[in-house]
């Protein structure tokens, strides 16, 4: 059996029927963004502190079409993918971080916050 290291692993996992790469959230890493989302480029929080990375960034789905579950059911079928375990709703470990997703409204859109910190 062919073992693949996780990055490449992730490359072809999300690569779509079309042949486009997915778009990653920058200041996270290697999380994927949802199509339909945007990076909210006006908004974010990322340093480094003595236990590990704190990382806070949100995306909005601008079209208004996405459901807070379909963005959840994407998360909770591609993360994984990449090496993060589900602890909780919308909760996921990974090498000793924790990301948490939290979906709710504003203005009508659907906001997505991502919240990464040491655990």
């Amino acid at each position: 059996m062919i073992r693949l290291g996780p990055v490449l692993l992730a490359v072809l996992l999300l690569v779509s029927p079309a042949g486009l790469r997915a778009e990653f959230i920058e200041p996270l890493g290697d999380v994927p963004l949802m199509p339909g989302l945007t990076v909210a480029s006006d908004y974010g929080v990322s340093f480094d502190s003595p236990s590990g990375r704190i990382v806070e960034a949100m995306a909005y789905d601008e079209s208004g079409r996405l459901a807070p579950e379909a963005v959840a059911a994407f998360y909770a079928k591609s993360l994984p993918q990449l090496g993060w375990t589900t602890i909780g709703i919308n909760t996921y470990r990974r090498e000793g971080e924790v990301l948490r997703l939290e979906l709710g409204r504003e203005g009508g859109k659907l906001r997505v916050r991502y919240f990464l910190k040491p655990g």
